[in-house]
């Protein structure tokens, strides 16, 4: 049976944490003296009173969880936090409609960073101080955020830890995992401030550096500016950018150890960073070249622009600094395939995983080596990681489950007047939490605030699925799922 009482316990919990979230933001309105402070004031009442009934519900509950409590725990604190992180914005009026409130609230808890807003300058700073926020928060998970704070809350952790965390292999820091979660933490709080202060030291005024490094940490995409980085017209600020977008996408325990051990070696011999930095290299390469000679960009112009869009991609950030749609149509096919790959398992990147295309690919070369020698025993090793043959089936599930889901959605965007190329990358996009789109209705640099009605919902679901990895999500949707 589910353990409602629990959930309603760990629920109760969370929004008291939203409500301080929210409380952190009303502070920078009032600071700044502008016409959002009510907006938030209410928000926190709605959400404190929601917290208590919660919390008196789940009074006396037993604190052991299953696996089923577990996922679906996890899925209600993603779709709950981002119901209450809507009010600011609905009760603000800064965006009346409930559907684009929740769109961009989900978006940014999810990370994806797709936007339904055409003009974000003429925001008050809290709120927009929120939409990054929200990104921060949901970067290494809400739940994972509780688990390094609150440990005592959550005695199954480690089930919840499973639901919630990217990718097939689990790397171990700790045997405790409150005292992983931490460090993770404070790799994470490290990085954004060195983020924030470079970008500082490069001319950003405090309130932006905050921003820009919260968005760019967590692999978000949400921005001060409708230019996005390109306002700043800074190459410096580009490049600062795309390192911390590209450090952002390499799997966190691995920079934890890397900075904490001085295991900076492990770092660079780990067999997925090879791949992502390998992937990462050939198509910059790629598109430098197509700039310079489709597009009359100068050399160091094609590296920035190249570098920083298929770092943003790939990481799935998706903040830009030149609008793609103006590039060749062939660097739209590998800038969806960085969609598609997404950056290294536990990191704040979303996609498919390098390490899962990394899998792949040696399960097809064993198959061409088992055809030449049927009779051979071939063991699938990811660095020293012996990938078993229950991971495999697991992998091939999900791969089959996400192009499914894939084709079932772009299909369906299409059949809502939604042109081909955006119903595809759009479909690409919410799935890995990329942000960007590609084409010519809804291109890189514009708002998704077109989209139908019920595109924006089934975006909504792709951007939490893609952020939960798809079956921690889909598996509540199975009847055994519901039966004792």
């Amino acid at each position: 049976m589910i353990n409602f009482k629990l959930i309603y316990k760990i629920l109760g919990s969370l929004l008291f944490l939203e409500s301080l979230f929210m409380s952190i933001c009303l502070v920078i309105a009032i600071g700044y003296n502008e016409d959002d402070i009510l907006s938030f004031i209410f928000s926190i009442l709605l959400t404190l009173l929601t917290a208590f009934i919660f919390r008196y519900s789940g009074n006396n509950a037993n604190n052991n969880m299953s696996r089923r409590d577990a996922f679906l725990v996890v899925t209600l604190t993603w779709s709950v936090f981002s119901l209450f992180g809507s009010l600011p914005y609905l009760i603000g009026g800064y965006i009346p409609n409930f559907t684009n409130a929740y769109f961009e609230t989900i978006s940014g808890f999810t990370t994806t960073g797709a936007t339904i807003l055409d003009d974000v300058e003429h925001l008050p700073h809290g709120i927009l101080f929120w939409r990054t926020f929200t990104q921060w928060i949901g970067g290494l998970g809400i739940v994972f955020f509780t688990i390094a704070i609150l440990p005592s809350l959550v005695g199954g952790s480690v089930k919840v830890f499973a639901a919630e965390a990217t990718g097939p292999v689990r790397t171990k820091l700790h045997p405790r995992l409150s005292t992983s979660a931490q460090s993770i933490w404070v790799v994470f709080l490290l990085i954004t401030i060195v983020c924030t202060l470079s970008f500082k030291a490069l001319g950003m005024n405090w309130f932006d550096s905050i921003n820009y490094s919260m968005t760019t940490i967590a692999t978000g995409g949400f921005s001060t500016h409708n230019d996005s980085v390109e306002f700043f017209r800074s190459p410096a600020m580009e490049y600062v950018s795309t390192f911390f977008c590209f450090l952002s996408g390499i799997n966190f325990i691995l920079l934890y150890r890397a900075a904490i051990n001085r295991e900076v070696k492990k770092l660079f011999n780990d067999s997925e960073v090879k791949f992502y930095v390998g992937i990462i290299a050939v198509f910059t390469a790629f598109i430098m070249l197509l700039l310079i000679f489709s597009n009359g960009y100068g050399i160091e112009q094609a590296f920035r622009s190249a570098i920083y869009q298929v770092v943003s991609f790939i990481t799935t950030t998706g903040l830009f600094n030149d609008d793609a749609a103006q590039w060749p149509h062939v660097t739209w096919i590998v800038l969806a395939i960085c969609m598609f790959i997404g950056g290294c398992a536990g990191s704040t990147s979303g996609g498919f995983k390098s390490i899962r295309c990394l899998m792949l690919l040696k399960i097809v070369s064993n198959e061409f080596k088992q055809m030449l020698h049927p009779k051979a025993v071939l063991q699938l090793k990811v660095g020293s990681n012996n990938i078993s043959m229950q991971n495999r089936v697991t992998l091939l599930a999900f791969l089959t489950t996400y192009i499914l889901l894939f084709v079932f959605c772009a299909f369906a965007m299409t059949g809502m007047g939604v042109d081909n190329t955006n119903a595809i990358t759009i479909t690409l996009s919410t799935l890995g939490n990329v942000g960007p789109t590609l084409g010519t209705e809804i291109g890189p640099t514009m708002s998704w605030n077109e989209l139908p009605v019920l595109a924006k919902w089934i975006c909504s679901l792709l951007m939490l699925m893609g952020r939960l990895e798809l079956l921690s999500v889909l598996v509540i949707f199975t009847p055994q799922f519901w039966k004792e």
